[in-house]
């Protein structure tokens, strides 16, 4: 997921979507201890999604902040 696809949705759909994430991840992690995973980069590909809709969400919030001051 790009950066600019993350940036064209809202805040919910953000939170929303790093929970779906978690849960892949976690997944993700499961199948790699029992040996069953496809793709081992599709951990490495989930956990920069997550910290790139977690920077994205971040800034919203310092924006927020801004703008109240």
């Amino acid at each position: 997921m790009k950066v600019n696809e993350i940036r064209d949705m809202t805040t919910e759909e953000l939170e929303s979507k790093v929970t779906s994430l978690k849960e892949e991840l976690f997944n993700l992690r499961f199948q790699s201890a029992m040996n069953k995973l496809d793709n081992p980069r599709r951990i490495v590909t989930v956990k920069r999604t997550i910290a790139r809709i977690k920077t994205v969400i971040r800034e919203r919030e310092l924006v927020g902040e801004e703008k109240e001051n």
